[in-house]
Order: C-alpha cells, then sequence, then structure tokens
C-alpha cells in the first residue's frame, strides 16, 4: 500500500541515525551546500503575492519550506506547509522527506501555495505578531473562498477587525471608500452597515491589537481551520471528514454531526478507498469498535490519512517521531511519518529566547505594526508525560501541548542566497530525547498493503529510512500580485482589545488544560499608573457584566416569552418596556467609558487633543441621564411583585419561569435580575467614592466625581425603602422555592434573618437540618429524597415567648444550644464556636423582635407534627440520603433537576450559614474582570474572565460568553496570601482554600487585587452584627 520512495542505504538498514526534521533557521546558520542542477518552483505567499525560489532538484520538501520561511524571517515556520496540485489534481500537502522532483513532476507549470497547516485551539499559543498576521490573512483567504461559513454578524465583525487593521479608526467617508475598493465576502454591499457599526466599537486598536481580536472570533466558528474532505458512512450517507488538533470530525454540509478525540481514537488507517478509525473500548458508547468511511478514491484516502498522522502527531507528540529500520527483504504498508517540531518543541523553543525579533509590512495596511503587542502571551508551561525512549509507535495522548512562535519579515531584496536558508535543527530539538509517543496509549497505524487483510497490525509500520538530506542553494526572485481580503468572525460588540484569549479546557478541572503563564508581566508596564485609571477600568468590566444581566430580561427571557403564551399581556408590558431602554443607555454608557480607557491608555490613532485621564465628566453626563430612567427604575419592584403574584396564580407560568431559570444563561434566580438596575445605582455610589476619596481637591477630575456623587447619592436615598423591601421580598420567594411543605411564608410584616445547618439532638442522635430564621418563627427542615432537591420543613418554633441558652455541658456537645419555645424545645449543635455565637446573636435579636410586635404568629405548616425535647419522628421526615449528609463539594457543579445549586445547597453541604445582611453586603461586594487561575499542582496561569457575585466566582472563556462555564460557591473557603514555601513568584497572588482544594489567583494590578481580596473577603468570612448594623446604616442598603 505504500509505495518504496528511496532505496535504503547501508548505513540505514543498520540503524544509523539521521537528521532528516524540519528546522526554521536563523539567518546565518549555513547548512552545506549540495550539487545539482537547479529547479525553479513558484511559491504563492498568503498575502497573494508570488516568489520564485531555486532549489536542487534533489533537494527535499523541506529546504522548500525552509528557504520561505527563512525569507519571511519565520520562526513559527512549523505551523505552516506547502500545498499544490498533483497530477490528478487533487490538492496535497508536500512532504517534506521526499525530494521535491518526485512530488512536484512539471514545477515549471505548478504554482506552491504557502498555507497555514495546523490550527491550534486558541491563538494565544502563537507568540509572534507576524504569525498572527499571517495566520489573519489566511482567515481572510478562508472566507473570500467560502470556506469559514458564518452568520452575518459574524462575517460583520471579522471584516471590522480587518478593516481596523488597514486604515485605523473609524471614519465614515473612509469606510465606505475602503469597503467599495476591497470585496471581503460576497455579500458585502448588505453587511456595510454592520460592518461600519463594528468599526466605530474598535478606536484605538493598533493592527496586531486588531489581528488578536480577529482570530479570537475566527477561533470560535465551527469551520475555523477546516478542510473537508469528501465522503461517505456505510449506510452511503454523503459526508464530509476533517482532521483538527481534537481529532477526527465529522460534517453533514457545513454542520458538524459527530467527533473523535484522539484519546478514543486507537488506530486509524486505509485500504484502497475505504477510511478505517478504530476506537478504543467503550461500555458506554453506541459505536462499533472500527468506523469505516468510503472516499472517492485511494489517493484521497491517502492524503486524508497522512494529514490525519501530521495534526497527531503535530499536537499531541512531545517530540518528532523517530524512524524505525525498515525490514531488508520484506516491506510492507506505508513509510509516511510526520516530519518537523511538535508544537511543544515550537513552544520550547520561543521560550528559550533563541531568535531575533525582527519587523515586517503589512502589504494591505496603512498603519505601521507595533512588534510588542501588550496583550501577546509568553510562553506556555507543557505537562505532557514524559515517553520512553524506545518506543516507536505513534500514540494519541491525552491533551496537546503548544508550541509558542515568533516574528518574521517579508524580505524586499530579489536574491536570497540558500544559505541564509538552513536546515539544521533549534536547540529544542537537540534537547529532547528520543521518542515519539503522546500521553495515551493509542497507535496511529499506516495503511495496510492492498493485499492484507484487514484487521493488521496496531502498531505503527517500520518507516522506511531516508538517506542524507542534501542542503540546497536557492535564489528568490520577487513577483508582485494582487491579494483580496476577506474574513469572518464570530459576534463581538465591545472587544476588550488587551484581552488574551481564554482557554478551551473545563474551567474547574486542572487535567488537560492549555495555560497562559506571564502574559500579564508585560501588560502592567503598559498600563496607567494611577489609580484612579483601575477605578474607571472597574466600572467598565463590572458594567459588562451588568449589560449582560440586562440582556437576560431583555433578551433572553423576553425572547422565551415570545414563544410561549404563558404570560399575561399586562405583565409583558409591565417587564419588558421598562428593561429595553435601560439596555439602550447602558450600552452606550459602556461604548463611551471604553474609548475613554483607550484614549487614557494611549492605544488610540485618532489624534484627539486633550486630557482624557479621567472619568468623572463621563460619569457626571450619564448619571445625569440616567436621571431620565427614573421612571423605569420605579418600575422594577412594581415588576416584580407582579411577576410573583402572576406565578402564585398560575401553575404553568410557574413551570415556565422554573424551566426558563434551568437555562445556562439563567445563572442567578430568575427574581433577582428585576432588581439589578437598583443594586447598579450603589455600585456607581462606591465607585465615585473611591474617586473622590483618591484625588486631591485641587485635581482637574475631583469636581465633576464630587457632583456626580452628589447626583447619584440623590437617587440612592430616594429608592432606599423600595431597595430594602424588594430584597427581603425577593429573599422570602427564592427561599419558598427550596422549601416544601410551608403555607404563605411570604406574608406581610415577615423578614429573614439568617439560614444554615445546624445538628439537631433527638433519640437517634445528632442530625444534620436546615434552620431558617425570620423575625417570628424559626423553621427547621431535612433534605428529603426529592427529586426537585428541596427541603422538607419538620417543624416550628414561634419566637414570641421563646428563651435560648447554651448548654455544652448539659448535654456534653461541643458548641450546643438549647431553645425553649412555649410549646417545645430543641437542642442544636453549631459547627464551630463563631457559628454559634452567630445564630445566638441573631436569635436573640429576632426574640426581641417578636416581643415588640403585636399579632399572633400566623401558621406555616401544612401540618404541623408535635416535637418534643427528643421526638420519635416518623421515619418518612427523617429519610435522608447519606450521600448527602457527608457530601462537602467545592464546585457544586452536578446540575439538579430543579434548583439543586442554591445557597440553601450549598450552606448544607459546607455546614455553615449566611444571613440576610450577608446577603445586602454581597449586593455591594459585585465585581468584575480577567484573572489568572492556577491550581495547586501545575505550573501555568489560566487567563479568565470571572464575575463575583451572590457569593460565588464564575467563571468564563471571556466577556463576551452568554453564561459560565463553571461557578465556584465561596461559603467556607479561607481567603489568605500564598507563603514562601508555595513557590508562586508572583506579585498580586491570592489563594482560596476549602479543605483539600487550593485555587491561586492572580490580579493586573495593586488596586484589582485589594479590590477582589475586599470582595471576596465578605463573601468567605461574616462579621459580627453589631459591625454589620453599623455597616449598612452607612451605605443605607
Amino acid at each position: 500500500m505504500g509505495e518504496i520512495e528511496q532505496k535504503p542505504t547501508p548505513a540505514s538498514r543498520l540503524g544509523a541515525p539521521e537528521n532528516s526534521g524540519v528546522s526554521t533557521l536563523e539567518r546565518g546558520q549555513k547548512p552545506p551546500t549540495p550539487s545539482g542542477k537547479l529547479m525553479t518552483v513558484k511559491i504563492q505567499m498568503l498575502d497573494d503575492t508570488q516568489e520564485a525560489f531555486e532549489v536542487p532538484q534533489r533537494a527535499p520538501g523541506k529546504a522548500l519550506l525552509d528557504a520561505v520561511c527563512s525569507h519571511l524571517n519565520l520562526v513559527e515556520g512549523d505551523y505552516f506547509g506547502l500545498e499544490f496540485p498533483d497530477h490528478k489534481k487533487i490538492m496535497v500537502w508536500l512532504d517534506l522527506l521526499k525530494p521535491i522532483v518526485k512530488q512536484i513532476r512539471r514545477p515549471k507549470h505548478v504554482v506552491v501555495k504557502f498555507v497555514v497547516k495546523f490550527f491550534p485551539p486558541d491563538h494565544t499559543q502563537l507568540r509572534e505578531e507576524l504569525t498572527r498576521y499571517l495566520f489573519a490573512l489566511q482567515v481572510k483567504q478562508d472566507l473570500a473562498q467560502g470556506r469559514l461559513t458564518c452568520s452575518d454578524t459574524s462575517a460583520a465583525l471579522l471584516i471590522s477587525h480587518i478593516v481596523q487593521s488597514e486604515i485605523g479608526d473609524f471614519d465614515d467617508a473612509l469606510d465606505r471608500e475602503h469597503l467599495a475598493k476591497n470585496k471581503y465576502v460576497a455579500q458585502q454591499d448588505t453587511l456595510e452597515d454592520k460592518i461600519m457599526e463594528f468599526h466605530h466599537g474598535h478606536l484605538g486598536q493598533t493592527p496586531a491589537e486588531s489581528d488578536f481580536q480577529l482570530l479570537e472570533v475566527a477561533r470560535r466558528l465551527d469551520m475555523y481551520g477546516i478542510r473537508l474532505h469528501p465522503a461517505k458512512d456505510r449506510e452511503g450517507t454523503k459526508i464530509n471528514l476533517a482532521v483538527a488538533n481534537t481529532g477526527i470530525l465529522v460534517f453533514q454540509g457545513f454542520t458538524k454531526i459527530n467527533a473523535f478525540n484522539w484519546a478514543k481514537v486507537r488506530k486509524l488507517s486505509f485500504k484502497r478507498k475505504r477510511f478505517l478509525i478504530k476506537l478504543r473500548p467503550d461500555v458506554n458508547s453506541s459505536y462499533q469498535d472500527t468506523l469505516e468511511f468510503l472516499m472517492a478514491g485511494r489517493d484521497f484516502c491517502k492524503a486524508f490519512w497522512k494529514i490525519c498522522v501530521e495534526y497527531h502527531a503535530f499536537f499531541r507528540l512531545l517530540e518528532e517521531p523517530k524512524p524505525k529500520p525498515k525490514p531488508v527483504l520484506f516491506s510492507r504498508g506505508s513509510s509516511f511519518r510526520f516530519s518537523g517540531r511538535t508544537q511543544k518543541q515550537v513552544l520550547d523553543y520561543v521560550k528559550e529566547g533563541g531568535h531575533k525579533k525582527v519587523q515586517f509590512e503589512r502589504k494591505h495596511s496603512k498603519l505601521h505594526s507595533v512588534r510588542s503587542f501588550a496583550a501577546q502571551p509568553t510562553a506556555e508551561t507543557s505537562e505532557a508525560p514524559k515517553q520512553s525512549p524506545q518506543s516507536t509507535s505513534l500514540t494519541f495522548g491525552e491533551g496537546a501541548e503548544s508550541p509558542g512562535g515568533q516574528s518574521c519579515k517579508q524580505a524586499k531584496e530579489t536574491k536570497v542566497s540558500a544559505l541564509e536558508s538552513g536546515s539544521q535543527q533549534s536547540p529544542a530539538l537537540a534537547k529532547n530525547p528520543p521518542g515519539g509517543k503522546a500521553a495515551d496509549g493509542t497507535t496511529l497505524v499506516p495503511p495496510e498493503e492492498e493485499e492484507e487483510e484487514e484487521g493488521g497490525k496496531d502498531g505503527i509500520q517500520p518507516s522506511k529510512p531516508q538517506p542524507p538530506q542534501p542542503s540546497t542553494e536557492l535564489s528568490i526572485t520577487s513577483q508582485g500580485g494582487a491579494a483580496p481580503a476577506h474574513v469572518t468572525l464570530s459576534p463581538n460588540l465591545s472587544p476588550d482589545t488587551k484581552q488574551a484569549s481564554p482557554l478551551m479546557s473545563p474551567l474547574l478541572n486542572e487535567q488537560a488544560c492549555p495555560r497562559t503563564d506571564d502574559e500579564e508581566d508585560g501588560r502592567r508596564k503598559r498600563f496607567p499608573a494611577d489609580k484612579a485609571y483601575f477605578i474607571a477600568k472597574e466600572v467598565s468590566t463590572t458594567e459588562r457584566t451588568y449589560l449582560k444581566d440586562l440582556e437576560v430580561i431583555a433578551s433572553w427571557f423576553q425572547s422565551t416569552v415570545s414563544k410561549e403564551d404563558s404570560m399575561p399581556d399586562a405583565l409583558k408590558s409591565l417587564i419588558f418596556p421598562n428593561f429595553e431602554p435601560l439596555h439602550k443607555f447602558h450600552t452606550n454608557f459602556l461604548k463611551e467609558i471604553e474609548q475613554r480607557l483607550a484614549l487614557w491608555e494611549g492605544r488610540s490613532n485618532a489624534h484627539v487633543r486633550g486630557d482624557h485621564q479621567r472619568i468623572g465628566d463621563v460619569m457626571l453626563r450619564n448619571i445625569q441621564g440616567m436621571k431620565h430612567l427614573a421612571a423605569h427604575l420605579w418600575k422594577h419592584s412594581e415588576a416584580l411583585e407582579a411577576l410573583e403574584t402572576a406565578i402564585r396564580g398560575s401553575r404553568r407560568l410557574e413551570h415556565f419561569c422554573r424551566d426558563f431559570e434551568l437555562q445556562k444563561v439563567c445563572y442567578l434566580p430568575l427574581n433577582s435580575f428585576l432588581l439589578r438596575p437598583l443594586q447598579r445605582l450603589m455600585h456607581y455610589k462606591q465607585v465615585l467614592e473611591r474617586l473622590c476619596k483618591h484625588h486631591a481637591p485641587s485635581h482637574a477630575d475631583f469636581r465633576d466625581c464630587r457632583a456626580a456623587l452628589a447626583e447619584i447619592t440623590e437617587m440612592v436615598a430616594q429608592l432606599h425603602g423600595t431597595m430594602l423591601k424588594m430584597e427581603n421580598f425577593q429573599k422570602l420567594h427564592e427561599l419558598k422555592k427550596d422549601l416544601i411543605g410551608v403555607d404563605n411564608l411570604v406574608a406581610p410584616g415577615r423578614e429573614f434573618i439568617r439560614l444554615g445547618s445546624l445538628s439537631k439532638l433527638s433519640g437517634k442522635g445528632l442530625q444534620q437540618r436546615m434552620f431558617f430564621l425570620f423575625n417570628d418563627v424559626l423553621l427547621y427542615t431535612g433534605r428529603g429524597l426529592t427529586a426537585s432537591n428541596q427541603f422538607k420543613v419538620h417543624g416550628q418554633l414561634p419566637l414570641h415567648g421563646m428563651t435560648i441558652e447554651e448548654s455544652e455541658e448539659e448535654w456534653g456537645v461541643p458548641h450546643c444550644l438549647t431553645l425553649r419555645g412555649q410549646r417545645q424545645s430543641i437542642v442544636v449543635a453549631a459547627s464551630s464556636h463563631s457559628e454559634k455565637e452567630k445564630w445566638m446573636e441573631d436569635i436573640q435579636m429576632a426574640i426581641d423582635l417578636a416581643e415588640k410586635s403585636n399579632g399572633p404568629t400566623p401558621e406555616l405548616l401544612a401540618s404541623s407534627p408535635p416535637d418534643s425535647k427528643f421526638p420519635d419522628e416518623a421515619a418518612a421526615a427523617d429519610q435522608e440520603s447519606e450521600d448527602d449528609l457527608s457530601a462537602s463539594r467545592t464546585s457544586l457543579e452536578r446540575q439538579a433537576p430543579h434548583r439543586g445549586n442554591t445557597m440553601v445547597h450549598v450552606c448544607w453541604h459546607r455546614n455553615t450559614s449566611v444571613s440576610m445582611v450577608d446577603f445586602s453586603i454581597a449586593v455591594e461586594n459585585q465585581l468584575s474582570g480577567n484573572l489568572l487561575r492556577k491550581f495547586k499542582n501545575s505550573n501555568g496561569w489560566q487567563r479568565l474572565w470571572v464575575v463575583f457575585t451572590n457569593f460565588c466566582l464564575f467563571f468564563y472563556k471571556s466577556h463576551q460568553d452568554n453564561h459560565p462555564l463553571a461557578s465556584l460557591p465561596l461559603l467556607g473557603y479561607s481567603l489568605t496570601i500564598p507563603s514562601e514555601s508555595e513557590n508562586i513568584h508572583k506579585d498580586y497572588v491570592f489563594k482560596l482554600l476549602f479543605k483539600s482544594h487550593v485555587y491561586y489567583f492572580r490580579a493586573e494590578s495593586e488596586y484589582t487585587f485589594e479590590r477582589w481580596m475586599e470582595v471576596i473577603r465578605s463573601a468567605t468570612s461574616s462579621a459580627s452584627r453589631a459591625h454589620i448594623l453599623s455597616h449598612k446604616e452607612s451605605h443605607l442598603y
């Protein structure tokens, strides 16, 4: 099946070592110059220019690729390849080990294309600006040719970043002229307004930042980096196969219908025109052991098999696989193998800094390229396991390591000697031990010979030894060519130009996570040093989260409601018309803040003069504008009450809202989003207080900040009473959903005080119970075996006439309390002394409030079972899951059918408590922004967008995502600074610890570090009630 291309030499038969890997060399590295007749090969570059290279006919393919990379000064050339049409007009990749003359039969009539071959999962793994520029050109080309399919919005956003990189900041006339001259997609005329709207939001982006944002959007598209190979399945259905860094993909048209990760694949092979995928055994899978796909012919099948071999080796192996000596007499199977540096080796090489940085020119851009892109990440840390040097099989690893990249420039001279393009190995190659294994045990098998039976060996066939590769003399003749520009990206309404790309791995799983390491070091030097800048940036980051919260109601909920006839029209007209104006206003507010930050950082090339290192004028102008929206803000409390009333009267609406809460986008209780506009006013007030405290009275921004603070304080004071009432109302309704067996929990005058886990002493010993303290009654519940994960009420104790006393000595139980009511008494124990003190303080306060109030306590329970000091409670009431009793989870990621991760469940699993005043303080302490996260046993840092609210950290890939990928409730965690013994040699790092679970987080500045510490401390520790009440009075609510 695999033809013998060259006769093995005597030395190779004896296993003599040889150097046949691809290496991108620096100028001055001179390989031996071979002799022989020269041939001219025309190369079409990504900018559509053509270069002519002269190489010896006996030169291998790698010599030509090295020459192109040397011409461009491209260190990350390993991501690229050369493709050409063979004699059957099939586009194939140039084999780097075979002589060029054996592959390109008529080189004078063939144009070889220099294109991107390997697309990494994350463009932050491309370390050099030039590499990202070339990738951006590839995206542009794929969009123009229809390979990169996407929505109109994504296409417009992609083109807007291309336009920004080519002509700079938005100008209406210049944009229209440029779009008229350059066609990026087929239906561009219909997208022109969208393109210009997006371009207007890219103020201050440099060409390098535009490339970065272009790739950020492109990588999210399903067709990014995909080359489709037509095939049929066993039933004869037409499909397309493709290969990516993750494995083999199956498409129907342009829709991905299946994927086979490298970790699941045991063997790849082909026989004639049948492509075979042998999977690892999996009892949970419905797939057969071997999948078979039929392609158009053997050549198509072999071409796809080859690129699969190369993709697997590049992304999964630690180093280039070594050839295995072939038998002298018999040979079967293909001798093809991957040649060149793996992604990890490229990363290691760039991390060592063994290369020079040079400038390059952008053909289409009217702006100068900035070489030191501040958002450019640095080296990543590889965690792939080391393999045995004796390994000769290609194995499929669990995780792919990513190499870094380097810059290059396009040479202008018409002749370049081959002495400038060498073929020596890089230092990264010389350092790595031999062996070609990946991280798991799957073998990638070359195809069996056509005469061989289908069930061939699982190990890779011995590779054919190659003769020493001749180095070549090359000359390059430059030929100009026209270059169209075309591109596409996913929607990004307000891109953060400084944000490094987030990562693809599960956020709370430390295995197989690509990581960025020290990219923030260079960024910090670029930030303004003034504390006011970071305060202004906090306004920007939290405003992004606030806009997303508004969209939950104004967009997602409204869209869902429109599809169902579950909500009365009167309720619709009360909710949605009051959110849409707010969303529009704050969208413009965010754009204005981001434009000011761009000017403050000096990122704009709009040449706007003036003092822009201030934010008070923007805040004052927009807070004055908010006064016109006061009527809408007053309606939110009415909307909340109307929604809960409608839910109580309609079972259908209740189920509808419950189902919406289970959607990922609704990451908090639905009714809490209705209060977000009122709570946001408090955040503006806190920010302005910090600005006024920071600025001296003589500062240019002080007067505007003080005026804005006066305006927002007036608005907060007007809404203060409504806010307190609505917070309690919302919390009562939220608790009602967690309880079974309770009537009229939401009653006039009832106030929630504290909830938490206590152990109740009964005839069966100490049993965990959840207690709910209100200003008139104390409920205790158990977690029953219900599908909805709700808590069943076991009893109630009216507070009127109740006494509380410590009883540790009487019962011999630590942290023990006795609650004596008029009809019954119970003994409970807290988990710690501090928890006992909190409960005693709050219960005593609630008893005092009950004594002052008049009127009997309403019956809460559907049936109130009598409860004595040690009652023999019914077996049904005490049925609880042993797993629930002993569980202590950190992430509470398991998604229950209904409300399985609320604050009540967090307190149950963490055996702690939280009060209403804690909730009020949590409302004030909301924060958003980028953090670097690190696990205890990992070396790299992972960049995430993090939102802190409701005692919980929510993790996103980027601020543009609509829903979090994971969350981390912080109740029960301790917040500390890493010690010297932990070897965290970075600034602005804090540590979260719960039992054996450790997370490190790293902020970008001292101010942001202090702010994250402040807000997280509010969730991980609870102050005394005296301190809380004074805090509450000083902050109005």
